[in-house]
C-alpha cells in the first residue's frame, strides 16, 4: 500500500526524530483498525541508529537488560504491541521502564500500542500519547486505487472514501466486499456501503451485549450520535431516554466530559448502531425523541423520522419547516442533518431537490465542505427549476472561494446572479457580490467592476484618473482585509475625510490606468444571510450598501463610500448575526476605523462560536489577524492567525489557511524568525499558485523579502520585490503591491541601486496625497530622505519622524534605524547614537529581534556598545520561535502539541528544540523543565 505507507513513513520519520530530543517514548493508540501495528513495523523498518526489539509479556524482564545496554552501547528501539493485553505486573514493570527513559535521557526509543476504545491504563498514564487519526481523503483515495490497482472508478472511489471516513481497516473491508463490475462501477453498489458485518469484523469483539444491560446505553448513544452526525451526545438526553439504566458506571468505550457522551471510537459507536436489530434502534430513537426538550423541536422531530417504517410525507414536511426555522436554536450541524433526513423521505424530486440544497447551506456554515459538495451535485440537474439551480451555484461559488480556484468561484457566482435574478434579487445582489469577491482575489480588478456594475453605476470617473489609494504601507499592521467582503483597509477614516482626492494629473492617469486600486485583502467566500436562496430578502440593505461602497472605493471615491459604509458597520455592531457581523467589521477597515474592526471581528468569532457556524469562525478570526496587524499588534495577530489556521484546516478552508499563512509569515518578518517566515509563505505560495491567489501569493513573497531586509540581506530583498512593486506583467496583486514599496525604496537604496525606485516612490505619493491614513505620509517622507542628496535628507528624516506620532513602535524605529544610519556615515555620531538606541528600544519593544541587532551592531560601529535593558537569564540567548517552544515543552506538551499550538510542522519544532539544547548545553527535557522554572522563580528575563 504505498500511498498508505508512505503517509505513515512521514508520520514514523517525524516521530523517531522527534524523540531522540523528546524523552524517548510514545504510547500509540487509536481506534479498531486504524493501523498500530503496521505503524510499529513501520517504525522498525525506519530505524537506522540501531537494534530493534519486539517485546511480549513473556519477555519484560529482558527491557532492564536492554536499556542497560542501550546506556553503553548506542541507541536502540524496543517495539510493544498491544501493551493493554499484558496482565497488571507486567504492564507496571513496562510503565517504570518508560519513566526511567524518559527521565534519564538513556538513547533509547520506547514504542508501545494500546486500545483507543478504551482507557489508558494507569500504569501508563502520564506517558505521551500519539494518537492515530483517520487517513485524509487523499491517502484513502490511494490506498483504494492501491487495493484494486487502479481498477475503481473515480465516484466508486469517493464514495469508499466518504464511507470509511478514513479508517483503513474498515476500506479494505469494504473493497474486498465488491465484484470487479461494481468497482468498476457497471453495477450497483450495495447499500449500505459499510454494513453491519463490515463494522463488526473490524470492531471485533470490542461491541455490547444485548439490550437489558449496558446495551440499552450504548444504543441509545450510539442512536443520538447517528441522527445528529456529531461526535457526541447530550448526557442528560441520553439518561432521561435511558431511566436508570444510564445511572451506573459506564461502559469502558464511553466517556463522560463536561455533560457530554461520546464513545472512545467512533467505528465501535457505528458498529453499535449497525449490529443492533431494526427494532430495537427504532425504539432508542422513540425514547430520545420523548426525552426531548420539545416535542416539536428539530431535535425530536429528527428521531422521530429515523422511528418511522414507513412514508411520511406529514412528519417530514414539519422536519423541514422546524430546521429552516430561523427562530429554532439549533445549529448549522443539526439543520443539515434533518434536512438531508427530511430530503430522504421527500415525497417527490422537486422537495428533495430543494431539502439538499438548505441542506448543503447548513453543512457550509457547520465547515462540512466536501457534505455540501455532495449535496450540491444532488440538488443540481436541468430539471430543476431555476431559483434551485441558481441557489446551487450560489453556494458552490462561496465552496470554491473558500477551497478551490476563485476563477471557477467567479463563474459560477455569475451563473448563480443570472438564475437567481428574476426570482431572488437579493440572493442575486449576493452573488454578484461573491463573484466581486473571487475577481479581487484573483487580482482581476476589471473582472471586479463588471461583477458589480449591472446593479450599480454611479456617475464617476474611473480609478484610472483618480488618485491611487491603497492600504498602510510595509508596517507590522498593514491594512489588509480578508475578502468575502472585497473589504480594504482604507488608511485612514473615510467618514472623517467623504472627500474624493484632487483632480489627477497626466501622471495619476498613465498610473491608475495600469489597474484600480483599492485597499484591502479579501480571501474568503460570501456566506449566506441566512434562509435558502429563494426565500424572503434577509440582509437586502446590508448587501446593498456593501455592494455600493465596495465599488466606489474601486472607482476611487471615497466620498461616495463613507455612508454606505458606516451603515454597514453600525448595522452589524447593533446585531448578533455572525455574517452581518463580519461585513461590519470589512467596513471598520475600509473606514480606518481598526478600533471598530477588532470589536466587530471578536464579536463576530463570539457569535459564529455560539450558533455552530464552523465556517464564519476561519474569516472572523482573519479579520481579527488583520485588523491587529493594522493596530501595531503583531504578537496578537499571530495568535489569532494561529488559531485561525487551525479552524481553516479542520473546515476544509485551503484559501482561507493561505491568507492565515500569509498573515503568520508576516508576523514572523517582524519578529525575524527567517525558517518560520519561509514555512508560512511556502505554504501560502502552495496554494496561491494552485487556486489563483493573487493576493496572498504578493503577500508571501513581501514577507519573505522584509525577512531579508531584516537580516541584513538588502540585494535580495530588492530582488524580490521588484517585479512585485514595478509596473509590468510580473506585478503583484493590485491592492496589495503599494504595501511592499517603503520595503523595496530601503532594500534598493541599502543594496545602492536608489535609481530603481525613484518611479515606484512617485507612485506611492499619489496615494499619500489622499491624506486618508498617517501613517503614510512618514513613509513617503522616509522613501524621500532614501534616495534625496544629502542636503535633503536631513530634513526629510526630521519630518518624517514628526509625522510617526501615529505609527506603531516598528515603522517608527525604522525609520529611526535608518537615520541613525545616515547619521553615522556622516560622523554625527552622538545624534547618531541617539537615534539608533532609540530604534534598538523600539524594536526590542515589538519583539523585532533581528531588527533590534541592526540597531546595536549600528551602534558597536558608531563606537557605542547599546545600553542593557535588564538583567538577562540563560533563556535570553534564544529566539522568540526557539524561546516559545521552550516554554511549552516546559508545561509538558509534546512536539506534535507544540506544532498544532503554534500552527508550524513537527519537524520545524523538532529543528529548533535541537537548536534549543544545543544553544543551553542541555541533555534532556527534564533538564530544560528545570531551566525554565528557575529563571521564572529568580526573574531573569525571558
Amino acid at each position: 500500500m504505498t500511498g498508505h505507507t508512505t503517509a505513515r513513513q512521514q508520520q514514523v520519520a517525524e516521530l523517531l526524530d522527534a524523540l531522540h530530543t523528546d524523552g524517548g517514548v510514545r504510547v500509540v493508540t487509536g481506534e479498531p483498525g486504524c493501523g498500530r501495528t503496521t505503524f510499529l513495523k513501520t517504525a522498525a523498518r525506519l530505524f537506522r541508529d540501531g537494534p530493534v526489539r519486539h517485546l511480549g509479556a513473556d519477555r519484560v524482564r529482558e527491557l532492564d537488560d536492554a536499556l542497560r545496554t542501550a546506556a553503553t552501547d548506542g541507541p536502540l528501539l524496543v517495539c510493544v504491541d498491544d501493551a493493554h493485553l499484558w496482565d497488571a505486573p507486567s504492564r507496571a514493570a513496562l510503565g517504570h521502564a518508560a519513566a526511567r527513559v524518559r527521565e534519564s535521557g538513556l538513547p533509547a526509543v520506547l514504542l508501545l500500542t494500546v486500545a483507543g476504545h478504551r482507557p489508558v491504563d494507569r500504569e501508563f498514564t502520564g506517558l505521551p500519547v500519539l494518537r492515530l487519526g483517520p487517513l485524509t481523503p487523499g491517502d484513502a483515495a490511494l490506498l483504494v486505487e492501491e487495493a484494486t490497482d487502479g481498477a475503481v472508478d473515480p465516484a466508486v472511489r469517493e464514495e469508499l472514501v466518504t464511507a470509511a471516513e478514513g479508517n483503513p481497516a474498515l476500506l479494505r473491508a469494504s473493497v474486498q466486499r465488491l465484484s470487479p463490475a461494481q468497482l468498476a462501477g457497471a453495477r450497483s453498489l450495495p447499500r449500505p456501503l459499510v454494513d453491519a458485518e463490515v463494522l463488526a469484523g473490524v470492531a471485533g469483539g470490542r461491541l455490547p451485549g444485548p439490550p437489558g444491560e449496558c446495551g440499552d446505553l450504548l444504543l441509545t448513544t450510539a442512536a443520538a450520535v447517528r441522527a445528529t452526525g456529531e461526535e457526541d451526545a447530550d448526557a442528560g438526553l441520553v439518561q432521561r431516554a435511558c431511566g436508570a439504566v444510564a445511572e451506573g458506571p459506564l461502559p469502558e468505550v464511553l466517556a463522560r466530559t463536561e455533560g457530554r457522551l461520546r464513545f472512545r471510537s467512533a467505528l465501535v459507536g457505528r458498529a453499535v448502531y449497525a449490529c443492533a436489530l431494526p427494532e430495537h434502534r427504532r425504539a432508542a430513537h422513540r425514547a430520545l425523541a420523548g426525552a426531548a426538550a420539545e416535542a416539536d423541536g428539530v431535535l425530536a422531530l429528527l428521531h422521530r423520522s429515523w422511528a418511522v417504517t414507513g412514508p411520511a410525507s406529514g412528519l417530514a414536511d414539519a422536519l423541514a419547516a422546524a430546521a429552516a426555522d430561523p427562530a429554532c436554536p439549533a445549529t448549522p450541524a443539526l439543520r443539515h442533518h434533518a434536512l438531508v433526513r427530511a430530503a430522504d423521505l421527500a415525497r417527490d424530486d422537486a422537495d428533495r431537490a430543494r431539502r439538499n440544497l438548505a441542506a448543503a447551506e447548513h453543512a457550509l456554515l457547520a465547515g462540512r465542505a466536501s457534505d455540501a459538495r455532495r449535496l450540491l451535485d444532488l440538488a443540481r440537474g436541468p430539471a430543476e427549476p431555476a431559483s434551485v439551480r441558481g441557489g446551487a451555484e450560489l453556494l458552490r461559488g462561496a465552496v470554491l472561494l473558500a477551497d478551490g480556484p476563485v476563477d471557477d468561484a467567479r463563474e459560477s457566482f455569475l451563473l448563480a446572479a443570472e438564475l437567481l435574478a428574476p426570482t431572488a434579487p437579493h440572493a442575486a445582489a449576493r452573488a454578484t457580490l461573491g463573484a466581486a469577491d473571487a475577481a479581487w482575489s484573483a487580482g482581476d480588478p476589471a473582472a471586479c467592476l463588471s461583477a458589480l456594475a449591472p446593479t450599480y453605476a454611479p456617475p464617476v470617473t474611473p480609478l484610472a484618473t483618480a488618485c491611487v489609494r491603497v492600504p498602510r504601507t510595509d508596517t507590522p499592521e498593514p491594512s489588509v482585509v480578508p475578502a468575502g467582503s472585497l473589504a480594504g483597509g482604507v488608511g485612514g477614516s473615510a467618514a472623517k475625510t467623504p472627500r474624493r482626492c484632487g483632480q489627477p494629473s497626466r501622471r495619476a492617469a498613465r498610473v491608475g490606468a495600469t489597474a484600480p486600486r483599492a485597499a484591502g485583502i479579501p480571501s474568503t467566500a460570501p456566506v449566506p444571510d441566512g434562509g435558502p436562496p429563494s426565500g424572503p430578502p434577509q440582509g437586502a440593505d446590508v448587501t446593498r450598501d456593501h455592494r455600493d461602497g465596495m465599488r466606489a472605493v474601486l472607482l476611487g471615491r471615497f466620498d461616495l463610500a463613507a455612508h454606505p459604509l458606516r451603515r454597514v458597520l453600525e448595522r452589524g455592531l447593533h446585531g448578533t448575526d455572525p455574517a452581518t457581523l463580519l461585513r461590519s467589521a470589512a467596513a471598520a477597515l475600509m473606514l480606518g476605523e481598526v478600533t471598530a474592526a477588532r470589536r466587530a471581528g471578536a464579536r463576530a468569532l463570539a457569535a459564529a462560536r455560539t450558533s455552530g457556524s464552523a465556517a464564519l469562525e476561519p474569516r472572523a478570526l482573519e479579520y481579527l489577524a488583520y485588523a491587529e496587524l493594522r493596530a501595531g499588534r503583531h504578537q496578537l495577530a499571530r495568535t489569532h492567525a494561529e488559531e485561525g489556521l487551525r479552524t481553516a484546516e479542520r473546515a476544509g478552508q485551503r484559501n482561507t489557511a493561505a491568507h492565515h499563512h500569509a498573515v503568520l509569515a508576516l508576523a514572523a518578518s517582524i519578529e525575524g524568525e527567517v525558517d518560520l517566515v519561509c514555512e508560512h509563505a511556502e505554504a501560502a505560495l502552495h496554494t496561491a499558485r494552485r487556486h489563483g491567489l493573487a493576493q496572498a501569493a504578493t503577500l508571501a513573497h513581501w514577507a519573505a523579502a522584509r525577512a531579508d531586509l531584516g537580516a541584513g540581506r538588502p540585494r535580495e530583498a530588492a530582488a524580490r520585490l521588484g517585479p512585485l512593486v514595478r509596473p509590468g506583467a510580473r506585478r503583484g496583486h493590485f491592492a496589495v503591491w503599494m504595501l511592499a514599496v517603503p520595503c523595496f525604496v530601503e532594500a534598493a537604496a541599502s543594496a545602492g541601486r536608489p535609481q530603481y525606485a525613484a518611479a515606484v516612490v512617485e507612485d506611492f505619493a499619489l496615494w499619500a496625497a489622499c491624506g486618508a491614513d498617517p501613517q503614510a505620509a512618514a513613509q513617503l517622507l522616509r522613501c524621500r530622505a532614501l534616495l534625496a542628496a544629502p542636503d535633503a535628507a536631513d530634513e526629510l528624516y526630521l519630518r518624517a519622524l514628526g509625522r510617526h506620532d501615529d505609527a506603531g513602535d516598528f515603522e517608527r524605529a525604522r525609520t529611526e534605524l535608518l537615520y541613525g544610519k545616515w547619521l553615522r556615515r556622516r560622523r554625527r555620531l552622538r545624534e547618531a547614537r541617539t537615534r539608533l538606541e532609540e530604534a534598538r528600544i523600539g524594536f526590542e519593544r515589538c519583539g523585532a529581534g533581528l531588527w533590534a541587532q541592526q540597531a546595536a551592531a549600528e551602534l558597536r560601529a558608531g563606537g557605542a556598545a547599546p545600553a542593557a535593558a535588564t538583567e538577562a537569564g540563560e533563556l535570553a540567548r534564544l529566539t522568540p520561535q526557539q524561546l516559545r517552544i521552550a516554554r511549552c515543552v516546559a508545561e509538558g506538551a509534546t512536539n506534535r502539541e507544540v506544532a498544532f499550538r503554534l500552527s508550524v510542522s513537527t519537524r520545524t519544532v523538532d529543528y529548533h528544540l535541537r537548536n534549543v539544547f544545543a544553544t543551553l548545553g542541555l541533555r534532556s527535557r527534564v533538564e530544560l523543565v528545570r531551566l525554565v522554572e528557575q529563571e521564572e522563580k529568580t526573574g531573569a528575563r525571558l
